[in-house]
């Protein structure tokens, strides 16, 4: 089993712009020759778009581009962008006077961190397009997950950076990987020793107060400060799958979530997780499961270790500096 960079996946192009001052971004994911894909949401507050044609019972058999983005349901305006730039190129489906792309996405919120004003629009989709590009995809703060944010039992004062991450991994000539913009309710873990190293931090911010555990000792809480969330990604492979497979595989990829996030897949979350596949290897659908999982766990802790400090939230890479991690 080998490390290999996410773009090494053959026929997927990824793509960055954000607004640093706005503090949002977006992120595409082409497809140009065409992917079948699948998806689970999972989060009970998703902003998602074209999700109903990935079921293996609807029409569509492939996707042109995947839209992660930021701005909350304002963000998939970006979509059109992605949709542009694609039909000028002659990329979609073929409906017999034009062609139409077809691209599906995702949006996390970010409106509190910056200026709220500032969202992820078609002109921002479409440049992240012409950035996009097969070589190194850089990670942290960049794309969807400029203003990405973990840990907010306690508001945005005492939250940390989340961000964009990537890792993808080679059995033979399968290749699975995984992006992901980490901007969850909850902590982020490392699932190898169970230590928190990302979240909610107490009020000296030296250390965490542990998400799930106030949960509990303030079961009887009515104030809502469960705002501003989303882990939104995607998992890729040229392994072969059906829609429903894909399906099946992106269900499999929240595992990786589930290792990383307490708590994951609330209602004040929309979590989502869509699986593409460019066909190219003959492979066990449940071995590109199993991998998913672990492509996305590491990118999800890839995505918070990545991440620079913005607008005043602190970072992983600050505290660390700190040693208090």
């Amino acid at each position: 089993m080998e490390e290999i960079q996410f773009t090494d996946i053959e026929g997927i192009k990824v793509g960055h712009h954000q607004d640093f001052e706005g503090v949002t971004g977006c992120t595409v994911v082409l497809c140009e020759e065409g992917a079948i894909a699948g998806v689970d949401v999972r989060g009970g507050a998703p902003g998602t778009r074209e999700t109903d044609l990935l079921n293996p019972m609807n029409l569509i058999e492939n996707i042109h581009g995947v839209l992660l983005s930021g701005g909350s349901a304002f963000g998939l305006d970006a979509a059109a962008g992605v949709m542009q730039y694609l039909e000028e190129k002659g990329v979609g489906f073929d409906v017999g006077v034009t062609r139409v792309p077809i691209v599906t996405g995702a949006v996390l919120f970010d409106l509190a961190i910056g200026d709220p004003r500032v969202r992820p629009n078609k002109e921002m989709g479409y440049i992240a397009c012409e950035n996009a590009t097969n070589q190194y995809c850089p990670e942290g703060t960049i794309g969807a997950g400029t203003g990405g944010t973990v840990g907010k039992i306690l508001g945005l004062e005492y939250a940390m950076k989340g961000g964009l991450g990537t890792y993808c991994l080679q059995v033979g000539e399968l290749k699975v990987g995984a992006l992901v913009a980490v901007n969850c309710f909850g902590d982020i873990i490392n699932p190898k020793t169970g230590d928190i190293i990302a979240g909610a931090l107490n009020s000296y911010k030296s250390s965490f107060v542990n998400t799930e555990k106030l949960m509990i000792e303030k079961l009887h809480n009515e104030k809502n400060l469960f705002t501003g969330n989303t882990t939104i990604g995607l998992v890729a492979t040229n392994g072969k799958l059906t829609k429903a497979q894909a399906n099946k595989v992106a269900s499999m990829a929240h595992n990786g979530y589930a290792r990383t996030i307490r708590p994951v897949h609330t209602m004040v979350d929309g979590d989502t997780i869509f699986a593409i596949t460019t066909g190219k290897v003959l492979a066990d659908s449940n071995v590109i499961g199993v991998l998913a999982a672990r492509v996305m766990e590491e990118a999800v802790l890839r995505a918070v270790k990545a991440a620079t400090s913005i607008a005043g939230i602190k970072s992983y890479q600050d505290l660390l500096v700190n040693k208090k991690l």
